[in-house]
């Protein structure tokens, strides 16, 4: 399952955000998205977790909770749309 997480610290790293979510199970990828110019994070990412079962219960746990003095956002990702 894709993950969404937003509301991220711009100083999070991405093994910070594995680890978080690793507490749940198995993570598969971490990407912060970042600016292409600058390098900068823009404050979301997305996470990859292969069962179900543990990304679910990831969203319910991680939603809401603070995480170097910001609340994360996270849910299930949603497809791009193809406009």
């Amino acid at each position: 399952m894709n993950i969404y997480v937003g509301n991220l610290n711009y100083s999070l790293q991405e093994e910070e955000l594995k680890e978080a979510f690793a507490e749940y199970g198995e993570v598969a990828s971490v990407k912060i998205i970042k600016d292409k110019v600058t390098g900068r994070s823009k404050g979301f990412g997305f996470i990859e977790m292969d069962n179900d079962d543990e990304a679910n219960n990831a969203i319910q746990e991680l939603n809401g909770v603070e995480v170097k003095g910001r609340s994360l956002k996270v849910n299930q990702a949603k497809p791009p749309r193809n406009e």
